[in-house]
């Protein structure tokens, strides 16, 4: 017999600790169930990073994991949630270490991933789990949860918190010039592969100087692979024309530079999920990872995608032979996508949101 979903949660809770994009893309279906169920208590489980984006999100009481606690810090949250129990708890996290976090957490129902798209055998961990949604994008798969509650309003808001102190950051390196943030590392984990060349990236910058006059701020974590990019490509380019902000930036100060962007391009990665949450042109470059399932959801017409190239050319298969989502892990992936295809979608970007601005100054007689 399954688990009866609740008709008028009092209290849900969200288990998803990271990443940065993803809970970027998971604010939708928080807002949709609080369109829903305005007085529902809404707790968050999250990593500690991604709180540091989100803080102050509205409506949201969040409870912070931190991954590098291990065992100690998930018995600390067992105790800090031991008088709480869930009406629903929403399992959104793919991984064996959230499914063992979740087993310390009271909830009357928790649902989780169909078996065919959990992970880590996720599926273990839930009394009920999604309907099939096969070849589905990220944001999409998060709105499912939403859609088995009975959630009918799914349309798409964020709302985001920037605070002020976030905008008067980022006006401090760009003194209000207009600008392109490039962020041109994903993370930098094991066989990640996801990031494209200084040369192709300093290409796009003396473009976007030269064509448009916009300057090209860099953004970035502080490891020693994102700072060496970040000198290298400025080496590439012409003096003035590049403001290295890798590793010197707040993650809310970040969100403020995104905001105030002229364009964002970046790889699979966080900033663009963060660009799309907040309505910012994003092009992204996608070679390794498939944008069907993961690009920046609104601007995904925008996308470099060479993935089909790269399924083609390093894994020697057709998109239909491989799993949904599967990634190309070699590391010359990248090399596919050439700085004419990004000039080209830049442009392209640029022409689109100069005319829907135009539209929208236009008085309604006029339209």
């Amino acid at each position: 017999m399954k688990h009866p979903l609740p008709a008028q949660p009092r209290h849900i809770g969200v288990l998803r600790l990271s990443a940065l994009g993803d809970v970027c893309n998971l604010i939708p279906t928080v807002r949709a169930l609080q369109r829903q169920w305005p007085e529902a208590r809404i707790t968050w489980i999250i990593g500690k990073g991604e709180y540091s984006l989100l803080a102050g999100l509205s409506g949201v009481e969040f409870v912070v994991y931190d991954k590098a606690s291990g065992i100690a810090g998930m018995r600390a949250l067992w105790r800090e949630l031991a008088g709480i129990r869930f009406d629903v708890l929403l399992h959104m996290q793919q991984a064996l270490r959230a499914s063992a976090l979740s087993l310390g957490l009271k909830a009357d129902v928790r649902v989780g991933y169909d078996k065919a798209r959990a992970k880590d055998a996720q599926h273990w961990f839930t009394h009920r789990q999604l309907a099939p949604h096969p070849r589905s994008h990220v944001l999409e798969s998060f709105l499912d949860f939403a859609r088995l509650l009975g959630v009918k309003d799914l349309s798409l808001t964020w709302d985001m918190p920037v605070p002020e102190t976030a905008f008067d950051e980022a006006h401090a390196l760009t003194g209000g010039a207009p600008y392109l943030l490039m962020s041109p590392c994903a993370n930098p984990r094991l066989r990640n592969f996801r990031n494209w060349s200084a040369e192709g990236y300093a290409a796009v910058i003396q473009h976007a100087w030269h064509r448009h006059g916009l300057l090209t701020l860099l953004t970035g974590g502080g490891s020693t692979q994102e700072r060496e990019m970040g000198e290298r490509i400025q080496s590439l380019c012409e003096p003035g024309s590049v403001i290295d902000a890798i590793g010197g930036t707040s993650l809310k100060g970040l969100l403020a530079m995104i905001a105030r962007a002229r364009a964002v391009i970046a790889p699979d990665s966080g900033p663009v999920h963060m660009a799309n949450a907040l309505g910012t042109p994003t092009v992204g470059l996608y070679a390794t990872t498939n944008p069907d399932r993961a690009a920046p959801y609104c601007w995904r017409e925008f996308v470099v995608n060479r993935y089909p190239d790269a399924v083609d050319t390093y894994l020697h298969k057709s998109l239909d032979e491989i799993a949904w989502g599967q990634r190309v892990r070699h590391p010359d992936a990248m090399s596919l996508i050439h700085a004419e295809d990004v000039i080209e979608r830049l442009e392209t970007l640029l022409d689109y949101t100069a005319a829907t601005q135009s539209e929208r100054e236009l008085p309604d007689d006029e339209t």
